[in-house]
């Protein structure tokens, strides 16, 4: 495998610099935030790259189990970052980490002991980057989902209100809300599955030829992961989009808006 220099590194991130540059004409504050998480990548990759070579070389449940929580810890927190208006006060952050910890864990709990079948099952060279993978593309879905569904039903809010006052649920009367919301968490996964190995090499594929792997059990790997990811994605969206829809309403079928606060 050809090695990299810190020099390869820099002029790659020459093109994330000259991007923020054309940017901040357009958009200054975008153009910062390009930069920052440009730098977020490189440091935060850096340790995990520490922290890993480290936890290979000492498999123990216990750590591959404290890596798993600071990682769902900070997805909880990204999916509520990246909302317009979110749910305030521990919901906020509740929702999205609920969501991801039901969908992701089980997903990984199911590949790595019944489809992989490795022994031990949590050794980490298989546990973190499964889940690492699964947790990501779920927290895109999740972070799409409550973000379409707290700007339409603050956008739709008169609409719901005259259907809950013509005696409809509180599930009926956003129902139309929840099918939309429940397609824009899906359709990150499925525009990854309907282009793959056309459009794109998805990245774990890519990795492993680059590696040195045979190309049709890179394959195999990808297509599992494909798989996984869009069942993670999916069963976290449903049971984001059902803890949401539940906040949105009281007690007594009334809609909440105050239970949602504008990211500034």
């Amino acid at each position: 495998m050809i090695q990299l220099s810190l020099l390869d590194l820099s002029i790659a991130a020459l093109l994330v610099i000259a991007l923020a540059f054309t940017s901040a004409r357009i958009y200054p504050g975008l153009a910062r935030q390009l930069l920052v998480a440009a730098l977020r990548t490189a440091i935060q990759l850096t340790l995990i790259g520490l922290i890993l070579k480290a936890l290979f070389a000492n498999a123990n449940l216990l750590w591959v189990a404290l890596m798993a929580m600071v990682m769902l810890a900070v997805a909880g927190r990204e999916v509520m970052a990246r909302q317009h208006r979110r749910f305030a006060g521990r919901w906020g952050y509740g929702i999205g980490a609920v969501s991801m910890f039901i969908s992701s864990f089980t997903v990984a709990l199911f590949a790595l002991i019944v489809v992989i079948g490795n022994d031990p099952w949590y050794q980490p060279q298989y546990a973190i980057p499964l889940l690492g993978m699964l947790l990501g593309n779920t927290m895109n879905g999740i972070s799409l989902a409550l973000d379409r569904l707290t700007q339409s039903a603050w956008e739709m809010r008169e609409t719901i209100e005259a259907r809950l006052i013509l005696g409809h649920r509180a599930e009926d009367a956003v129902s139309d809300i929840r099918r939309q919301v429940f397609r824009s968490g899906l359709i990150p996964i499925i525009n990854a599955m309907a282009a793959a190995g056309i459009v794109s090499l998805p990245g774990m594929m890519t990795g492993q030829i680059l590696a040195g792997a045979e190309p049709t059990e890179a394959v195999k790997y990808q297509i599992l992961i494909m798989f996984l990811i869009s069942a993670g994605a999916g069963f976290g969206t449903l049971a984001a989009v059902h803890l949401g829809v539940r906040r949105l309403f009281d007690e007594r079928q009334r809609l909440r808006l105050d239970r949602l606060q504008r990211q500034v």
